[in-house]
């Protein structure tokens, strides 16, 4: 009779153990759709446990807008040409003014003179470091193009996230400039005179179409795949996955997103992204106490708020995604 008691005492602790287990990624998606009311906007996030495997999403197939996330997938095409010995990170790199691309940046600042060189790693380490949208065009240009990138994700089986325009296209779309010459016949002043010639409706009519436009985009899910792949050095040589998650973990901007509000110290390998009402931030979070490593996707889109309280959002996020595979260890 006792030992009836006690299997029935074991099965039923069992029966509440996998309802706890299966209740609790539940339970963290509930709180990501709570939390994306503070964004407000349209939340995506992927967040997978890279030693256990779990996984957790909001949103997970629908497209966003990558912004300058766009420039993790860029990188490993371009680390992936080095492999094959198609291109070397110390070959340098004539700048023309030509280069130059608007938004964020430092290039622009060093072209006051003429006879800047830099080696590709430096221009790849400005384009995720900083996000300078000079070197990723030029990053673009070495990789082969956007349809070599997205050749390259198709090869890797990572679907769901497409590239179409270098920065300096994507930049123009979304504030109205339709007619951008050819690369080298394009200068910042034409530029900068295009966008003072167009109409506050005009400008207005093309960011209003922004967030509907599938390119340049990613669904959360696609870009934790590659994160993934990248993590687990499946799509690189070691050196340089070890080299693009060094620089990823030197990441300059964000500090409000995904690290916002974790425990100070917490090593995060990142990229973040922003443009108009997407605010983007992608990476991976060091648990401590050899509890892993978490991929951690957070796409913010469509969003009237400041980017302050965008970025408020991500942080509750990542907090969130961050105490959970933490405390279940």
């Amino acid at each position: 009779m006792f030992w009836l008691v006690e299997l029935l005492i074991l099965g039923s602790a069992g029966v509440l153990l996998a309802q706890q287990t299966a209740e609790a990624p539940s339970k963290l998606a509930a709180e990501i759709a709570r939390l994306e009311q503070l964004s407000g906007g349209v939340i995506g996030v992927a967040a997978v446990h890279l030693e256990s495997g779990e996984r957790v999403y909001h949103n997970r197939d629908m497209k966003f807008p990558m912004a300058s996330t766009y420039k993790v997938p860029i990188a490993v095409q371009l680390l992936h040409r080095v492999d094959h010995g198609e291109l070397a990170l110390d070959s340098m790199i004539v700048l023309e003014p030509h280069d130059l691309s608007p938004g964020s940046g430092t290039i622009s600042r060093l072209l006051d003179d003429p006879g800047v060189v830099l080696s590709v790693r430096n221009l790849l380490e400005l384009m995720l470091l900083i996000s300078d949208n000079s070197a990723t065009d030029l990053m673009l240009e070495l990789a082969g193009g956007p349809a070599e990138v997205n050749k390259r994700m198709a090869a890797i089986n990572v679907e769901g996230l497409h590239i179409d325009r270098s920065t300096l296209k994507l930049i123009a779309d979304y504030i109205g400039i339709r007619d951008l010459p050819a690369r080298e016949d394009y200068s910042q002043d034409m530029f900068r005179e295009k966008y003072k010639a167009l109409s506050e409706a005009e400008r207005e009519q093309a960011e209003a179409g922004f967030d509907n436009d599938s390119r340049d985009t990613s669904t959360p899910k696609a870009m934790a795949n590659l994160l993934e792949k990248i993590w687990q050095k499946q799509i690189l040589t070691e050196e340089s996955s070890e080299l693009l998650m060094d620089i990823m973990r030197r990441c300059e901007t964000g500090e409000h997103r995904l690290k916002g509000i974790l425990p100070p110290g917490t090593v995060v390998a990142h990229k973040t992204g922003t443009i108009g009402g997407t605010a983007n931030d992608v990476g991976v979070i060091e648990l401590p106490d050899d509890a892993g490593h978490v991929v951690t996707v957070v796409f913010v889109k469509e969003s009237s708020l400041p980017v302050a309280d965008r970025e408020r959002a991500i942080a509750h996020v990542a907090r969130a995604v961050y105490d959970y595979f933490l405390f279940r260890k």
